[in-house]
């Protein structure tokens, strides 16, 4: 193999960075003048939800088979950070699209993918993804959601917790208990529930520090009957596919916190460049230089760490569980430290609304907790060593 290609192994392709660049473009054209609104207003993207799916960026995961663009593991990632660069928020809604339906790409039947895979690769209906409960956040084996057997349908009864895209979204794959008695863990099924479903209903919206664009809300089933193919994969293996899942869409958090730490970087080095003290710019002190080369290295690094770790994903790799949490724990510690530096190099001008860095700063620590706090990505990562389970 010649020096070329071994480089070649730690390079984007071609159609990666055009994509980037087709990313970029819409960001900055159709997202980003609305971020602070959003922010200001909680209120819900949808010109970013217009954007997105006119350029079918919403869900790029979908395959062509179901009508969609097929795209890969990195190439997700690249739409998620090119958005969350400018609009946390609006990142969310490739992302949780893709969290979503995973569970009905990797478990489900061709029939039920096949019900409702183009439908979301058409924009036609989002996705949402029903897992935690207010007493089943980190334990989700603990859940006390349940789903009856009735003749050849399910009675769903119970509800969940901090539901991104909730109201939105048109369909959600919901996990619930199918047998009380059976071995905890091995006894949780996964559904898909439909917005139209009777007894079927949302909580008020949460009152977030940050992504307020995008919705969190609980759902709610009192009585929920649902068709017996809406069942994904087998009985009581809903949980395996919901942890399987996990570990290739930490990943996607780990672009996203990528994504918010260039777009504080972008804003921090511009700043810098601009404003003088004591007669010369800002970014010409040593102590300033400093911080931004440790701001970038942290990013780079990071950055890095989330593409192998989507490469691991696209491929299937073993040791995929042990670098989804390590990408997505490095990198969202990482993007708190680089927002938090990034409002501390524009000093009292970081702190106020006239700059999007406190945004970003409040967007940044969601990506610390959401799919898996970042104490139980480093359990994830900790087992997975000492079973031998990740690989150099």
């Amino acid at each position: 193999m010649s020096a070329d290609a071994d480089f070649d192994l730690f390079r984007t392709s071609e159609d990666h960075e055009a994509l980037r660049e087709a990313v970029r473009a819409v960001s900055e054209a159709k997202i980003a003048p609305f971020a602070a609104a959003v922010d200001e207003e909680s209120r819900y993207p949808q010109e970013a939800h217009d954007a997105l799916v006119a350029a079918d960026f919403h869900a790029a995961h979908v395959a062509e088979e179901h009508d969609g663009v097929g795209a890969d593991a990195l190439a997700v990632c690249i739409i998620i950070e090119e958005v969350a660069r400018v609009c946390a928020s609006s990142s969310l809604i490739p992302a949780v699209n893709k969290l979503g339906s995973l569970p009905v790409i990797l478990g489900g039947s061709p029939e039920i993918n096949a019900r409702y895979m183009p439908k979301l690769a058409s924009g036609e209906g989002f996705f949402s993804y029903g897992l935690s409960e207010r007493e089943a956040g980190s334990d989700t084996a603990g859940m006390r959601c349940r789903a009856t057997k009735d003749g050849e349908d399910w009675v769903l009864r119970g509800s969940k917790a901090w539901i991104t895209g909730a109201g939105v979204s048109e369909y959600y794959t919901v996990l619930a208990v199918t047998d009380p008695d059976g071995e905890r863990g091995r006894n949780i099924s996964a559904f898909v529930v439909e917005k139209s479903d009777e007894g079927f209903t949302f909580g008020e919206k949460e009152r977030k520090l940050g992504i307020k664009g995008s919705p969190t809300r609980e759902l709610h089933f009192d009585d929920v009957r649902l068709p017996g193919d809406r069942i994904v994969g087998a009985e009581g293996e809903g949980l395996k596919i919901a942890l399987r899942t996990l570990d290739h869409t930490r990943i996607t958090i780990g672009a996203q916190a990528v994504g918010i730490a260039q777009g504080a970087l972008d804003h921090a080095l511009a700043y810098v460049k601009e404003r003088s003290q004591f007669g010369k710019a800002v970014a010409d002190f040593q102590g300033i230089q400093f911080m931004l080369a440790d701001m970038a290295m942290e990013l780079e690094a990071a950055r890095q760490m989330v593409y192998v770790a989507a490469a691991k994903s696209e491929r299937g790799d073993a040791d995929l569980t042990f670098f989804g949490a390590a990408a997505k724990a490095y990198a969202s510690d990482m993007a708190m430290r680089v927002t938090t530096d990034a409002v501390q190099l524009l000093g009292g001008a970081g702190y106020t609304r006239d700059f999007p860095l406190e945004r970003m700063m409040r967007d940044a620590k969601i990506t610390q907790i959401y799919e898996g706090t970042n104490q139980i990505q480093r359990v994830v990562m900790a087992r997975q060593l000492l079973q031998g389970l990740a690989k150099g």
